[in-house]
C-alpha cells in the first residue's frame, strides 16, 4: 500500500492545524510500515495506490485518480459549517440540497458534489459527519470519523505544578482565533493571558493590532515555540487554558492543554461540547457582555479546577485507524460516479 498525500493550501502561506495533521499523519503511517509520498504534480510516472487529499477537490480529479486504479479518499474540515447556529445550518442545508438537485453538467456543478464520490471521507467529529450526510447527501457508509492525535511528549506529560500566574492560549494569532478580542478581554477582566504563537505574516494588520495590546501584564506574548518540551513546560506552569475562537473542528491546542492537566475555558460551540461536554467551562455564547466576567471567574477558580478527562489519541493510533479505512471498502449499495 502506497498513500499519496495532497493539499492545495501551501504551508508557507498558512501554517496551522492542517499542516500539523498532514505531517504527523504521514510520519505515523510510515512508522507502522505504510509507504507514503506527497503528490508530485510534475511527475507523470508517479505511482501509488491511494490518493489522500486534504480539502476540496474537483470531481474530475477524483475520477482521474480512479481511472489510474487509485482509491480516492478525502479529509475535509467543516469547522465553519458544523459550528453555525441551528437556524443558519437549516437554511444552508436547504440551499445546498436545492443547488445539488439542479441537473447541471459536471464542469458547472458545485464542488460539493465531490463529497458523494470519494471512496472515503474522513472527519473528526459527529457534527461534521451529520453535515456531510444531511446537507450534502453523502452516504453514511462512506464517512469515517478519525480523531486527531497528539505527540507522545504531550500524552506522557501529565499535570504540572501550575504555579504560574497566567492563563495560556497557544495557536496562530489570527481573526479566526479572536486573538485581539481575547487580549482586550484579558485587560478588561484583569486576568493575565500568555499568548504563544505567530501570525500568518508580519505585515498583517490584525497582527499589528494584537502587538499594540501586549503590555506584559495582562496581555503577554511569546513567539511560536518550536520545541514540544518547551511547550509542555509552559502549559504545565499555567493556571488554565483559554480559547475564544470563532470556529474549530478539533482544537489541537485544547487537547494539548488537557493532556498537560489544565482546566479549559472554551467557546460554546458544537465541537467543544462534543469533545469536552460538562468537563470544560464556556464563554457565554449569546452574551458577549458577560465574557469578561466569565474570564475573571475562570482565572480565579482555575488553580483548583480539574482538567477534563477525555480520550486522547496518539498519532500512531490515528494511523492505524486510517490504515484499516484505506483497506476497507465502503459497504454502500450505490456509489455515484
Amino acid at each position: 500500500m502506497k498513500v499519496i498525500f495532497n493539499c492545495h493550501l501551501p504551508f508557507m502561506l498558512a501554517h496551522g492545524g492542517m499542516q500539523i495533521q498532514i505531517e504527523q499523519t504521514k510520519a505515523a503511517l510510515e512508522q507502522i510500515g505504510v509507504e507514503t509520498a506527497f503528490l508530485e504534480w510534475w511527475n507523470d510516472r508517479q505511482t501509488g495506490d491511494i490518493l489522500h487529499h486534504f480539502g476540496a477537490l474537483p470531481e474530475e480529479m477524483i475520477v482521474q485518480a480512479r481511472n489510474k486504479g487509485w482509491k480516492a479518499v478525502n479529509t475535509i474540515l467543516l469547522s465553519h459549517n458544523c459550528n453555525r447556529p441551528k437556524a443558519a445550518l437549516l437554511l444552508r442545508r436547504i440551499l445546498i440540497r436545492a443547488a445539488m438537485a439542479m441537473p447541471l453538467p459536471q464542469p458547472l456543478r458545485p464542488r460539493w458534489h465531490a463529497f458523494r464520490i470519494w471512496d472515503r471521507v474522513f472527519v473528526s467529529l459527529e457534527a461534521e459527519k451529520q453535515i456531510l450526510i444531511r446537507s450534502y447527501g453523502v452516504e453514511e457508509c462512506s464517512v469515517r470519523k478519525v480523531p486527531l492525535g497528539l505527540p507522545e511528549s504531550f500524552l506522557k506529560a501529565g499535570p504540572g505544578p501550575r504555579t504560574g500566574d497566567y492563563l495560556i492560549s497557544h495557536g496562530t494569532i489570527a481573526p479566526v482565533k479572536n486573538s485581539v478580542e481575547l487580549a482586550r478581554l484579558a485587560v478588561e477582566a484583569q486576568a493575565p493571558v500568555l499568548f504563544v504563537g505567530k501570525p500568518f505574516a508580519e505585515g498583517d494588520s490584525y497582527w499589528q493590532q494584537f502587538r499594540r495590546l501586549v503590555d506584559n501584564k495582562y496581555v503577554r506574548y511569546q513567539p511560536h515555540v518550536a520545541s514540544e518540551v518547551e511547550m509542555v513546560g509552559l502549559l504545565q506552569r499555567a493556571r488554565g487554558f483559554v480559547l475564544m475562537s470563532r470556529f474549530e473542528n478539533w482544537s489541537l491546542a485544547a487537547h494539548e492543554a488537557a493532556a498537560c492537566g489544565l482546566p479549559l475555558l472554551l467557546p460554546e460551540l458544537p465541537w467543544s461540547r462534543e469533545r469536552f461536554g460538562p468537563q470544560a467551562s464556556y464563554f457565554p455564547r449569546k452574551s458577549p457582555a458577560q465574557a469578561a466576567g466569565m474570564l475573571r471567574k475562570f482565572y480565579q477558580q482555575s488553580p483548583s479546577a480539574p482538567p477534563p478527562k477525555v480520550r486522547l489519541y496518539s498519532w500512531r493510533e490515528v494511523a492505524e485507524m486510517l490504515h484499516d479505512a484505506y483497506a476497507d471498502d465502503p459497504k454502500c449499495e450505490t456509489k455515484a460516479a
